[in-house]
């Protein structure tokens, strides 16, 4: 008993040594999420991320931070997924441009007139969204969100009513996708591929006369100025999401994930209700300041859903994705057909 008494204190000073030890030590480093993206600085989109990125480190005590570099100051979409494939950026709020670089199906959203309203978009983004999440992961990233830009225009330099008006214009499109360039030149377009971020020097200099974007944009990045028309059709929903790369992801704990998720989705649902609303508004204060809304005739509007057509056709003949656009005609035509009334409208 002499023996084992000292023998048991040992133990326990040993045990506790080892207590304090580990209490000591330090605790595990934040991830710092490094987040890329061309919206402007102190615009609704870059607001959001913002509240996004407050509420990713408040619930998380910190141990999750997120750092945006907004405005283009990274680069144009395709150079950000390029980074993001180097490390050197972790995450990227990206347009349907940039999601295109990772994979092909997001092309689906760069059909003109494919959606007429919210509401379609919104069915078949509800339907189709573990489809895009897996072909992402499959690509090294995880889908974090959906962001929402608005209802895509034509704004132009001169007046344009019919699509024979625009092809008679020098159009804007991203830079880094050739096939796509290659599909308007085939449908008989004057495409002028350029970065994002060089579309203001465009205008300026003459390289280019139109470019389709957002009200909310346009009048954001005072482009409209420069193209003080703007065909009163609808082309598209300017769809966007928000993604991070796989390395990163599983760099935070499962809890902390699954808290960075309801702040993100809480974003998404803050973009889908004011987005709309300031788009629309937009165009008023546009109007305001010498915007010319061009009004297309019911024939000229027979004429651009034609050309709408086509060019979807030339879509699937051109790009290895027939499933994808059989998928999401097939959600689009189902919701019309539960909700007729709502696609009847067309509002968006």
């Amino acid at each position: 008993m002499r023996l084992l008494r000292p023998m048991m204190l040992l133990a326990l000073g040993v045990a506790a040594l080892a207590a304090r030890a580990a209490n000591a030590a330090p605790a595990a480093q934040p991830v710092t999420i490094k987040l890329a993206t061309l919206v402007p600085d102190g615009s609704v989109w870059d607001k959001i991320l913002k509240t996004m990125g407050a509420e990713w480190s408040q619930e998380t005590q910190g141990r999750v931070q997120l750092r945006i570099y907004p405005g283009g100051v990274a680069g144009d979409e395709p150079d950000v997924v390029r980074k993001m494939r180097l490390g050197q950026v972790q995450a990227a709020a990206l347009t349907t441009a940039g999601l295109s670089t990772i994979d092909p199906s997001f092309k689906l959203f760069s059909i003109p007139m494919f959606f007429d309203s919210y509401d379609e978009l919104h069915a078949v983004l509800a339907k189709m969204e573990p489809t895009f999440k897996q072909r992402l992961e499959a690509k090294g990233f995880v889908l974090l969100n959906w962001g929402h830009g608005g209802w895509v225009y034509f704004f132009t330099k001169q007046p344009v009513e019919t699509v024979d008006q625009l092809k008679k214009n020098k159009m804007f499109v991203w830079a880094g996708d050739e096939a796509m360039t290659a599909l308007w030149k085939a449908n008989g377009y004057h495409p002028v591929a350029l970065a994002a971020t060089d579309i203001l020097t465009g205008l300026q200099t003459g390289m280019i006369d139109a470019y389709p974007t957002t009200p909310l944009l346009a009048l954001t990045l005072q482009w409209y100025r420069s193209t003080p028309h703007m065909v009163g059709i609808g082309l598209a929903p300017l769809v966007g999401g928000l993604v991070i790369t796989k390395q990163a992801w599983q760099k935070i704990a499962p809890a902390d994930q699954a808290k960075v998720l309801a702040a993100c989705h809480a974003a998404e649902l803050t973009l889908k209700t004011e987005v709309p609303k300031q788009d629309t508004t937009a165009i008023g204060e546009m109007i305001k300041r010498g915007l010319n809304v061009t009004r297309v005739s019911p024939a000229a509007t027979a004429e651009w859903r034609s050309a709408a057509e086509t060019f979807a056709r030339s879509l699937r003949s051109a790009t290895a994705i027939p499933e994808i656009l059989d998928m999401g005609e097939r959600e689009r035509n189902a919701f019309r057909q539960r909700a007729p009334a709502a696609a009847a409208g067309g509002a968006h």
